[in-house]
């Protein structure tokens, strides 16, 4: 037998190419080797015997099978044959097979009839996926036929019983070589968003459970999936031609050479272009691995639903089958407000948006007209709020064109890779992962939608030349006008992005004891508390979110420290004041009697409930009450008193629909003054209804717990006026949280002279100002934290040094 010389030298010609100018580019060396390759194999078959009704077949799986050949590509084939003599077998075995190995071709092979290899597709899930990608190459195409179709119907039917493994086998494979987008040396082949995961989208796709390439099409950011998959193909190719060697792990050192060799650029161009590949394909695998198991028949306590239910979420926005989807009077072309809030509770109940709603929103939704509604700007608070959750949503939205809609800055920074090896994160996902880790010291600061606005804006300046601090500066001022965001605001926002690194700069590289260094810091904030707090807030933030080790007990002592002193500069702050009276509620509460208002305010979803009643005990209770349970948002409110009667104003938006009529809320409030309600038993039994009914949609045992993302903070303020103090309260959203607290503070006998409530996207900041009577002062206010603390949002775990929520004094909650 002779070996096979000739396929060597041809591979070897191909490979050498002569000049760089004259070597074939990617694309035309994959389809030559392919092309070499049937023809070895064709013409060997030929000489072999192997040929049409010879009862012999050559097949060709992995790179050959799929057309996907590299330069030092194993060759994967199967002989199969019609349960032939098996000395005549093994005749055409060793001569097909000994050519290859003697001339050093890497060679997996297998000799099997149609029902052996079947039986081996059925008992090995590795097998079954590379024989779901097999094709004819010489020989008899019918027994081909035989085994490509009954493994393919074999995959369909058998799913059902596979596809738990099928999913645990690729999270095994992520576990072992990370994620392509954010890997300084990433596996091409095998990681997060690598050619893997193309090929389990196909192995989905042939069984029937989801389209070949769901979620994305040509337009989005990328160009998609296929372009994903191609220029994966590329760098893979050109890794094995820089290497001289099957290599599947883009090292450092060759970066430059293939990115110069595709003409990309140098290695950080490679790598942006890598990071957008695989985030693209990772995000189809995700949608792919949801539709397929959406596809499959439900397991656990979700099988006790016969169809999937569409619970509301928000104006146009439901639940269904476990995830976010449009209601079915939405109109995304006359709504632009609706890409804001379906991010917003995907992003509150931890469900994905449903690739067919992102296409959707991306093909007919309008842009926000500028400035952005209140209640754009609040759903928008409310998905920055959320967590780790925040991060799913915003790459979804991102990968389908939507995030580069809301913010058209974005796309400078969009997949840029770190320029220093401390940075885990390319620069899009480190300012999400900072508001993520944001969203948890929210109750630290008094402005907790500004923080993590901060958050996700204080590196918005790279990409673009120049001091990234300066130009994120501008670009803020920029970003937060088209928000809507007060002057005031304005500035604040873009003063964090100027100064987000002055803190931990100064701590660790300036003389501390130096009056000099402290008033350098003062100066450059203008004295202003507020800007010190959030910066204090989001140089943590920051910290954590670029990597391991990053932010540590010594860095964070030293900006302590430097925020101690600066606080002692810059001295004092404002104790909270009531809102004036209207002067036509005043006149209400002359008059007497229980009167509600309901009037649209400002925004598109937003209306004024006022109430004005007598002011006895158990009012504003009962009225936050009527409105949770009518599914009206409390957004802000602003609680007074006038010639003994109540007037209290709510700000409110129906979580969907319309809200309903005054005198509804009128009759049931007076039913709840009257003691016919109890408020809290029912906001509680809603509370759980839609947490179990959660909990069946997606499958799980048992009710979630709701976890808050900061731990809740009660400040206290002394007041001049004996008896009386103001109690402010920093904490997570719930259902009817103002009922709870009011009914709570009012059973221990406070007196709630007035109060200013704001609902800053998913955080509150609530100030009642209390007379607490000739009761001992720290045993009270020991009380009243205790119940307060019991009907909010229970923080997480806790770690060794959290802060125990509680200040005592005018502190101003600070962020120490």
């Amino acid at each position: 037998m002779v070996a096979a010389d000739d396929l060597v030298r041809a591979r070897k010609q191909l490979l050498d190419g002569g000049s760089r100018t004259r070597r074939l580019d990617t694309v035309a060396l994959r389809q030559a080797l392919v092309d070499l390759h049937e023809f070895w194999l064709t013409t060997k078959g030929a000489e072999l015997g192997i040929k049409p009704d010879s009862g012999f077949a050559i097949v060709a799986v992995g790179g050959l099978g799929r057309r996907e050949l590299l330069p030092y590509s194993d060759l994967d084939l199967v002989l199969l044959h019609d349960d032939i003599d098996p000395v005549v077998v093994s005749d055409v075995a060793d001569r097909l097979w000994y050519p290859l190995w003697d001339a050093h071709i890497k060679l997996d092979h297998s000799v099997r009839t149609v029902p052996q290899a079947l039986q081996v597709a059925s008992s090995d899930l590795t097998a079954a996926l590379g024989l779901l990608e097999a094709r004819h190459i010489a020989g008899d195409v019918e027994l081909s036929n035989l085994l490509i179709g009954g493994v393919r119907r074999q995959w369909r039917t058998g799913i059902r019983s596979r596809f738990d493994e099928l999913v645990e086998q690729a999270r095994a494979r992520w576990a072992r070589s990370g994620e392509i987008a954010h890997r300084a040396e990433p596996d091409i082949k095998n990681g997060r968003g690598g050619l893997r995961d193309i090929q389990l989208l196909s192995a989905l796709a042939i069984a029937q459970l989801t389209d070949a390439v769901p979620g994305l099409g040509p337009q989005t950011p990328g160009g998609g999936l296929a372009f994903a998959h191609d220029r994966l193909l590329d760098v893979r190719t050109e890794l094995h031609r820089v290497a001289g060697r099957a290599r599947d792990q883009l090292r450092a050192q060759d970066a430059d050479e293939i990115g110069a060799a595709l003409r990309i650029g140098d290695r950080f161009d490679l790598a942006r272009m890598l990071s957008d590949s695989a985030r693209t394909i990772s995000y189809s695998v995700d949608v792919g691995l949801r539709t397929a198991g959406n596809a499959l028949p439900r397991r656990g306590l979700s099988r006790l639903r016969r169809t999937p239910v569409r619970r509301p979420l928000d104006e146009g926005v439901v639940e269904h089958a476990g995830e976010v989807v449009l209601a079915r009077d939405a109109k995304p072309n006359k709504d632009p407000g609706l890409i804001m809030r379906v991010a917003a509770a995907a992003a509150q109940s931890g469900m994905p948006i449903s690739a067919s709603t992102l296409n959707r929103l991306s093909d007919s939704a309008p842009e926000l007209r500028e400035p952005w509604p209140k209640e754009a700007l609040d759903d928008l608070l409310v998905l920055l709020g959320s967590g780790k959750n925040t991060i799913a949503v915003v790459e979804a939205l991102d990968r389908t064109g939507l995030w580069g809609r809301l913010l058209p800055e974005w796309g400078a920074i969009r997949d840029l890779p770190p320029r220093d090896a401390v940075h885990t994160w390319t620069v899009d996902r480190h300012l999400v992962e900072t508001a993520a880790y944001a969203s948890g010291f929210t109750t630290r600061v008094s402005r907790p939608d500004l923080l993590v606005l901060g958050a996700l804006l204080h590196d918005i300046g790279k990409g673009r030349g120049g001091d990234h601090s300066l130009v994120g500066a501008e670009l803020a001022n920029q970003i937060g006008n088209r928000l809507g965001l007060w002057p005031s605001d304005v500035a604040v926002l873009s003063a964090m992005v100027r100064y987000h690194l002055l803190l931990p700069e100064t701590a660790t590289r300036r003389d501390l004891d130096d009056p000099a260094t402290v008033r350098m810091v003062v100066e450059a904030l203008g004295g202003d508390t507020v800007v010190l707090e959030l910066l204090y807030a989001l140089a943590e933030a920051d910290s954590l979110a670029t990597g391991p080790g990053v932010w540590g007990d010594w860095k964070s002592s030293l900006i302590r420290e430097l925020v101690r002193r600066c606080r002692m500069v810059m001295a004092g702050e404002q104790l909270p004041t009531p809102d004036p009276i209207d002067p036509e509620h005043a006149a209400l509460a002359a008059d007497g009697g229980v009167h509600v208002l309901l009037r649209p305010a400002e925004g598109a979803h937003t209306y004024t409930v006022t109430v004005v009643a007598p002011d006895t005990l158990g009012l504003l209770s009962d009225a936050a009450g009527v409105l949770a349970l009518h599914s009206l948002r409390v957004l802000s409110a602003s609680l007074g008193s006038h010639e003994g009667a109540a007037v209290n104003s709510f700000t409110v938006a129906p979580r969907f629909g319309a809200p309903p009529q005054a005198g509804l809320l009128r009759q049931e409030l007076i039913r709840a003054i009257s003691g016919e309600l109890d408020l809290v038993a029912m906001l509680e039994e809603k509370e759980q209804q839609a947490q179990v009914e959660q909990a069946l949609e997606r499958g799980t045992e048992g009710v979630p717990v709701q976890y808050a993302q900061a731990p809740p903070r009660i400040i206290w303020f002394d007041t001049p006026v004996d008896g009386q103090v103001i109690l402010e309260l920093r904490a997570e959203d719930r259902l009817g949280l103002l009922c709870r607290l009011a009914s709570v503070l009012e059973r221990l006998g406070a007196d709630i002279r007035w109060a200013r409530v704001s609902t800053l996207g998913a955080s509150v900041v609530d100030a009642f100002c209390l007379h607490l009577g000739d009761t001992d002062s720290r045993v009270t206010r020991e009380e009243f934290e205790a119940a307060v603390l019991a009907v909010v949002p229970a923080p997480r775990p806790r770690k060794a040094g959290d802060a125990d929520g509680v200040d005592n004094g005018a502190t101003g909650g600070g962020a120490g």
